[in-house]
């Protein structure tokens, strides 16, 4: 573990860790996961967010793997029914207009979506009134931010997802904090997101928003990127164990999602909290 902080606070934008004790648990000085740039961005799409041919079709295709990984992560039991989660509260932290909060309802959970993006927050609960699956088992939507959503909300949930999320946020340190916060002890916490590789800069941002452009263009910044090694780090600091993790591979010819052995492109990973901190 020395080893790896030794290496990892060797990279400029991770020094941070080095001096992250001298912050309170309770106070985060001024800090925040607020991105405007990336808000605007993301709000733009309000319109195509839930055709499932469009721009974010890769998203509605994502529900097929990350759903199920969600589910047998919170659920260790062969016995199956139609909402395997009923009673589990779980938070979709960067939910967006809603394509994986309505997913997980659908399957009992107790589903709590928030974003930075008031426009998106609104789309998504516009939507949940419009979807007959979901009708008695809505999701509740707020406005805010991760680390203002734990003000009220610590040590509350089940289960925190922040899913295709962490490469648009900056402070990776305090979103992480926020996160396992909001994570009751023993709860557990999945994230996917690209690997910080050059095949993943390549792949992810050359090839499919400027060659294939079946993501639109600036959706990524490789500088945002993180490995499964830095963010094992993050969550191993804030008393979480890393149970898991997958490598994730998308096929644009048929709109698919797999797991598979690498992780050079993009990954899940799945982590339980083992403490109150």
């Amino acid at each position: 573990m020395l080893d790896e902080f030794s290496r990892i606070i060797t990279y400029p934008k991770w020094r941070y860790y080095a001096t992250a004790n001298l912050y309170s648990k309770d106070e985060n000085h001024g800090r925040t996961t607020l991105d405007s740039s990336e808000i605007k961005m993301f709000s733009k799409q309000m319109s195509e967010w839930w055709d499932v041919n469009g721009y974010l079709k890769s998203l509605h295709a994502m529900n097929k793997v990350r759903i199920p990984l969600i589910r047998d992560g919170l659920i260790q039991t062969s016995e199956r029914t139609l909402t395997p989660l009923q009673d589990k509260k779980i938070l979709d932290v960067g939910c967006g207009g809603g394509i994986l909060a309505e997913g997980l309802a659908r399957l009992g959970a107790n589903v709590t979506g928030i974003d930075a993006s008031e426009d998106l927050i609104n789309l998504a609960r516009e939507h949940s009134e419009t979807n007959p699956k979901i009708i008695n088992n809505k999701p509740t939507y707020y406005h805010c931010t991760i680390e203002n959503h734990i003000k009220t909300h610590k040590e509350h949930y089940d289960a925190v997802v922040a899913s295709e999320v962490i490469e648009h946020i900056t402070d990776k340190q305090l979103f992480v904090n926020s996160c396992v916060a909001a994570t009751k002890p023993g709860g557990r916490l999945f994230f996917t997101t690209p690997n910080k590789t050059r095949i993943s800069q390549f792949l992810t941002i050359f090839v499919v928003e400027n060659i294939i452009k079946i993501v639109k263009k600036g959706t990524h910044q490789y500088d945002k990127f993180i490995t499964p090694n830095e963010l094992t780090f993050l969550l191993e600091r804030n008393n979480c164990l890393v149970e898991s993790i997958y490598g994730l591979f998308y096929n644009p010819l048929n709109n698919s999602w797999h797991f598979t052995n690498s992780q050079l492109l993009l990954y899940a990973l799945q982590a339980i909290k083992l403490k109150s901190l």
